[in-house]
């Protein structure tokens, strides 16, 4: 068992690392804006399933292969880039509709493509594997048995990822809801958030 100030420790941990803006907040805000807080938990659940399989490619191994692979590592990082680019450039170039409840019809996105994009945005970020290969020895203790290990601290960082993304970024996000109501806040919202993707898609190709 996960001694209770390492738990607290890997908590705190986890509370700064969900906190940190970066493309998973964005898409969140998004999904917020466009499909309701309530039906943006599909985006979110599809993060958290991104971070159960970069927890699992680290704990397997397999991330020390990626990190120590420039090839293997690029490959990735350009792909995640080139999606959030498409992202936000799909977002940019979206029109808004006058109609009301024209624009409200977009919070009928099916559940499953949320997910999805949830899933690519956080699934194609080399970056994370190299994190928690950094981030997870610090909370595991090879002299005890793993698996337990491994479970807690998968379910700590998915519960508290959810807590933050859901109940701060969506939140926040849900209180421009108001914007979508006309043409020029649709515009303003688009612009906003295809540039931040466009933006962290950059930011994710430059940065080594």
């Amino acid at each position: 068992m996960v001694q209770p100030s390492l738990w607290l420790a890997l908590a705190g941990a986890g509370v700064l690392i969900s906190c940190t803006p970066g493309a998973g907040a964005i898409n969140t805000m998004s999904n917020s804006l466009n499909a309701g807080f309530r039906r943006s938990i599909w985006g979110i659940l599809g993060q958290q399933a991104a971070l159960i399989v970069h927890i699992v490619i680290v704990a397997l191994g397999v991330g020390v292969l990626v990190s120590s692979s420039p090839v293997a590592f690029n490959v990735i990082r350009y792909a995640g880039a080139a999606y959030l680019v498409y992202l936000g450039v799909r977002q940019l170039l979206h029109k808004p509709d006058p109609d009301p409840g024209k624009a409200a019809a977009l919070r009928d996105e099916p559940a499953f493509s949320m997910f999805r994009r949830g899933l690519w945005v956080n699934l194609l970020n080399p970056k994370a594997v190299v994190f928690f290969l950094a981030f997870m020895p610090q909370f595991i203790r090879p002299e005890q048995p793993l698996l337990p290990q491994y479970l807690v601290l998968t379910a700590t960082v998915v519960v508290i990822d959810i807590l933050v993304m859901w109940f701060f970024f969506a939140a926040a996000a849900a209180s421009f809801q108001r914007f979508t109501r006309d043409a020029r806040g649709q515009k303003i919202l688009n612009r906003t958030f295809g540039g931040l993707f466009v933006a962290v898609g950059v930011l994710l190709a430059l940065i080594h």
